[in-house]
């Protein structure tokens, strides 16, 4: 099946290409062609023509930290730092959840990312992920699903999570049509002691798998494991091997110049989470000494219990704020840099080399951005408005794999009323 896709503005996800006038042919899920021109004669053959309207066309958004199980807690737990946040208000809460609870929560994200223009998310959770998997497979998005980890147990025990996370590393494969991919997760240094994590890094290189875990959130965690292990969190993961594979950090607020070092030269990626960074309290990220160190930085909402929302696009306008209020330094972090991060970057720190650019032999995930809106005028500016102006409410489509999952902010594959209902009346038994 083949399809056209023309009189667009493509925004390719390359630094600094964007084509004007552009089009793009899509043919089983994967693009084939992207140029400038009216292409209704030279592909007269293909049927399907979607008329772009003279739009903004990107890369679908890759959103590489979250726990959309949770989503259900969004307000639930606001004002408090992450320790007590974490022991007082979602922990106690998450342990009522049921797979109705699951099921709720993980449609109400999945629809919310959808609509605002996420195309990709990364999964961390501990408790129905089979149940996620197959919202992923319903909603037709793409998904990173790992099996969160907290070590703070016996033996037995953690071989027992490390046996799951590895049996769904497998199982999860017959969902999905190719969207599902998965990742070891152990959940920070300190809720997995030394030996457990070693057990974790045996497992991803017999099995080929990555690693994402928390690291460095806040100031506390790092003092308290100095003086546990008279190291650095990030200089004894390294030395426990964690990076010998590929690795995805979560966080990464408290680094310092050593760690950069270290994480640059293993080649270690960086979500970086500024709203939810931000909301419990745990400091700013050092995202243009990351940048300046080459070290490969995506962007992540982490969950909605202390974002308190998944859209993307607010997201990038923080990051790119942020880090110029911090160091009164109005040229660091452009708005170009993160849409790279949200996108070709975000996909490379998941370890998906076939989306996250517009481009001929990638995947089909992009998204459409209404441009006729007041606040993306004057048009000009494509790259400044993504980031400084628009948000999802803006997206009007959005393809994977070149099926449309919104058509004109309207979710085809999933009943949106259904959900909102759904994940209130969830919570309420909870509440009960």
């Amino acid at each position: 099946m083949r399809k056209l896709f023309y009189n667009g503005v493509i925004v390719t996800g390359e630094k600094g290409k964007i084509i004007k006038n552009g089009f793009i042919v899509v043919e089983n899920g994967m693009i084939q062609t992207v140029e400038s021109g009216d292409p209704r004669l030279s592909f007269h053959d293909i049927a399907e023509r979607v008329n772009l309207n003279g739009h903004w066309v990107l890369p679908g958004l890759v959103n590489t930290h979250g726990h959309i199980g949770s989503t259900l807690l969004r307000g639930y737990g606001d004002d408090l730092p992450l320790d007590v946040w974490l022991k007082t208000k979602m922990w106690p809460m998450e342990g009522k959840f049921t797979e109705e609870t699951i099921h709720a929560a993980a449609s109400l994200a999945i629809l919310e990312m959808q609509k605002s223009g996420t195309t990709t998310f990364l999964e961390m959770y501990h408790l129905h992920l089979e149940t996620i998997a197959a919202l992923v497979q319903q909603s037709g998005i793409r998904a990173v699903i790992t099996r969160g980890m907290i070590g703070l147990c016996s033996y037995n025990e953690q071989e027992q999570k490390l046996t799951e996370a590895i049996h769904l590393s497998k199982s999860l494969k017959r969902f999905g049509d190719g969207r599902i991919s998965t990742m070891l997760a152990p959940h920070a240094p300190y809720t997995c002691p030394p030996a457990f994590l070693e057990m974790i890094v045996l497992e991803a290189k017999k099995n080929n798998l990555p690693i994402h875990i928390h690291l460095s959130e806040t100031a506390k965690e790092v003092n308290e494991h100095v003086e546990k292990y008279g190291k650095r969190p990030a200089i004894h993961l390294a030395e426990l091997g964690v990076f010998d594979v590929h690795t995805l950090i979560a966080h990464g607020v408290h680094l310092d110049d050593e760690e950069f070092e270290v994480l640059a030269n293993n080649r270690v990626a960086v979500s970086h989470n500024p709203i939810s960074n931000l909301k419990l309290g745990s400091g700013i990220a050092k995202i243009p000494k990351m940048l300046s160190k080459n070290i490969l930085v995506g962007l992540g909402t982490d969950s909605a219990a202390s974002n308190n929302n998944l859209d993307m696009f607010q997201e990038m306008r923080m990051a790119a704020l942020i880090h110029k209020g911090n160091l009164e330094n109005a040229t660091v972090v452009s708005a170009e840099e993160v849409l790279v991060m949200a996108t070709k970057n975000g996909a490379k720190a998941l370890a998906l080399e076939n989306i996250g650019v517009i481009q001929e032999g990638k995947e089909a995930d992009f998204i459409v951005v209404d441009s006729q809106q007041p606040h993306l005028q004057p048009n000009d500016h494509v790259t400044s408005h993504i980031v400084y102006s628009a948000s999802g409410a803006d997206v009007l489509d959005v393809y994977v794999k070149g099926n449309c999952l919104v058509r004109n902010k309207q979710c085809l594959s999933l009943d949106e009323e259904k959900i909102i209902y759904e994940a209130n009346r969830a919570f309420q038994n909870l509440l009960k």
